[in-house]
């Protein structure tokens, strides 16, 4: 009959079921392409067999594994803390509750995927005339998590996007120069913006200040990253914390209009 009774459903079990598979998909999303993923992959499987144990009734192995289960909840904290901060982030975005991020969240409620509002375009051509000049330039775009954060320690605007602007503000004789220009939706909050940098030690050393910074913000936010190097005048995209390679800029602009829906 006990047998029996563990296969009721009621509705709350389903639900109950759905948030946790949801809440271990975001947890993937966060740590996935990290070293922290053979970490949360581990924890799933103790946490499993912690669970079947306690249903299987085997006391004296339940107890061990819900120990340790216990006792490492701190160790895992400081382990994921980056990981921690930008579930956080995502969660407490001022943003998370808007028309547009709540669709984008939910991808699969969708039928068509919503035109960005940033003017690709534009940032895409100002990246290509600073390269060939070697203008060096770094641009966060914002997605769900909120960059108020990182905002306040710049000077706050509000221009709409278009190229010659782009390259005025990296332009090197400019007050604006010096530091990261945040976009939103289509038009740029903020410039000389002081970003959170990287300590990744995977970090190739031919990159410069620029590329950690951006990698620092992406690792800690959903945004992402165009960063042009002064030196050789390439044009970096940077999401989740990586390097992402593409073979032109056609490709790249599709990329990130990809990243942006």
């Amino acid at each position: 009959m006990d047998f029996l009774n563990f296969l009721e459903f009621k509705i709350t079990d389903v639900i109950d079921i759905i948030l946790v598979a949801a809440l271990l998909y975001y947890i993937y999303k966060l740590v996935k392409g990290t070293v922290a993923i053979n970490i949360f992959i581990g924890i799933v499987i103790v946490w499993a067999l912690w669970k079947l144990t306690e249903l299987l009734q085997m006391k004296m192995i339940s107890s061990m594994v819900g120990g340790f289960m216990n006792i490492g909840l701190i160790a895992l904290i400081i382990v994921f803390q980056q990981e921690i901060r930008k579930f956080l982030l995502m969660i407490g975005s001022t943003n998370f509750a808007s028309k547009r991020n709540f669709i984008r969240h939910f991808k699969f409620l969708k039928q068509e995927a919503m035109p960005t509002d940033t003017n690709v375009d534009a940032v895409i051509g100002a990246c290509e005339k600073m390269g060939s000049s070697k203008t060096g330039a770094i641009i966060v775009i914002e997605r769900t998590n909120s960059l108020d954060f990182v905002r306040s320690s710049g000077d706050t605007m509000n221009i709409e996007i278009t190229q010659p602007i782009l390259e005025s503000i990296f332009y090197k004789n400019s007050p604006l120069h010096d530091g990261a220009a945040i976009i939103q939706d289509n038009f740029i909050t903020a410039t000389r913006v002081i970003l959170p940098v990287s300590n990744d030690r995977d970090i190739p050393l031919r990159f410069g200040l620029r590329h950690r910074a951006a990698v620092g913000i992406t690792e800690k936010t959903d945004s992402i990253c165009l960063v042009v190097s002064e030196e050789t005048g390439l044009i970096s995209y940077i999401k989740n914390g990586e390097f992402v390679p593409y073979k032109g800029l056609e490709e790249l602009t599709d990329l990130i209009k990809k990243d942006l829906e």
